[in-house]
This record gives structure tokens, sequence and C-alpha cells, in this order.
């Protein structure tokens, strides 16, 4: 049985201050014990939150990280600098991919780093409204798939999660309706037993994002093959995360 997750992305939002609060109001919260919930702050909270869930059951994660261990790269944060503080990374997001240019192959760098570094990556993949308008969503997401674990093999992908977003829906108020969703999910899960192999493919998570809310959560997260969500505005309401991680089990 794959153990349901549900990641809040924070995005650009909170302070320090303001999503140490944030944590804390969701970790007071009855929370599922059969969902595994990770928070992904921005990187100038992550050690704060890490400190606010201490004790707790509760993940922290980052939004992001370079693939070196260190150099000259103003501005970037490496798996080494998260480990101790984050056990998370999200990689390949569509907006970094999108407004930052990181292509399959620098997240094929990064996901190499992050299980180098023995993080859980959330690797992102989906297509844009008019990949799928043109009937491409089924080969980009295959494609996005085997392209981030090349040279990557079954035991060293153990802690791997993947998220469906399709970009179309990020942000836009849009959700994919739950028979698209579980049927990318299907496909990325094809794409990984190409990759990989059967059993692997079977016990890796797959999540949906994609403007997740309490309000469609249940139905979504219900589809067989979905194993939880990669939330974004929602999980900036304490209220709405804790709602959308129940909704992962009901």
């Amino acid at each position: 049985m794959r153990r349901p997750l549900v990641a809040g992305n924070w995005k650009m939002h909170t302070t320090p201050q303001s999503a140490v609060e944030l944590a804390r109001a969701i970790v007071r919260a009855e929370l599922p014990a059969d969902v595994e919930i990770v928070l992904c702050p921005p990187a100038i909270a992550v050690t704060d939150v890490a400190r606010a869930v201490v004790g707790t059951p509760v993940r922290v994660g980052a939004q992001n990280m370079h693939w070196a261990d260190a150099g000259a790269y103003t501005g970037e944060i490496s798996a080494p600098m998260l480990v101790g503080v984050a056990e998370v990374v999200i990689v390949g997001h569509s907006e970094r991919r999108a407004d930052f240019g990181e292509t399959d192959a620098i997240v094929n760098r990064k996901l190499r780093a992050a299980l180098a570094a023995g993080l859980t990556p959330i690797v992102c993949v989906g297509e844009t409204e008019a990949i799928r308008d043109a009937g491409g969503a089924r080969e980009t997401i295959t494609s996005q798939v085997r392209s981030a674990l090349a040279g990557i093999d079954s035991a060293a992908a153990e802690p791997l999660v993947l998220a469906y977003e399709p970009v179309w829906a990020i942000g836009t108020g849009r959700t994919a309706t739950p028979k698209q969703a579980a049927e990318a999910i299907g496909w990325a899960r094809e794409a990984l037993s190409q990759a990989l192999d059967a059993a692997t493919a079977q016990r890796t998570r797959i999540l949906y994002g994609g403007s997740v809310s309490p309000g469609n959560a249940r139905e979504l997260l219900a589809q067989d093959g979905v194993d939880g969500a990669l939330v974004g505005g929602a999980s900036l309401e304490a209220a709405d995360f804790i709602a959308i991680a129940w909704s992962a089990i009901a």
C-alpha cells in the first residue's frame, strides 16, 4: 500500500514569522495519522519552520535546489545545505521550467543530487494547455518522467515521489477532471515502469497538483492511482490544507 502524501508548496509567500505561525497552526490541528504531511516554505523560512514542527510527524521540504554541492552560484541552495533542515525537495516544478529555463536535463541533474544527499524528491511533470489541445499530453509526461530518471536505477530511486501538475491548472482556478488526473497519472506510472521497472512503478507515490482545494480534493484523491496532492494556494490557509489532508483518506 502506498501511503498518501499531501505537500504544501507555499511558493513566494510568507515571511519567516508568518511561515512559523502557519506551520504551528497546522501541527496543532488534528491531522490524519495515515497521511504523510510535508510543508515547503520559502527558502528563507525553511529552518524556522523545521524548528516549529520538531517532535511532530510533519516533514519539511524545500521548493528548489541546485545540482552542485557547492560553488559560485549566487542565490542558490545545495542539497548538502538542506540536509539536517529539510527532508524533502521539490524538483522541476513547472514554474521553474517556464520562468527559469529549467530543462529536462537540469531536472535530471537536480534529481541525482537530491537522491545522493538522501533527500526525498518530489519531481513535477505535466503538460501545457497547447500540448494537451494538440494531443501531446501523454508523450510529454512520458518524456519528462524518462528524462528525469535517465541514468538512475531502481535502488537509487527508492525515495522518489512524482507529482502530475497540468500546467494549465496551476494558479488558474482550473482543475483537471478526476478522469483526466487519473489518466495522466496512469501514463506517468507506465513511464516509471519503462524507465525503472514495474515493481518500482507500483510502489512509487504519484500526487496530483493544480488548483487543489477542499472542494475538489476528495474526488480527485479518490481516483485509482492518485496517492495524494501537491497543494499550492490552498496550503496557505491552515484550515483548507488540513481539510485536503483529510480528503486523502476519505
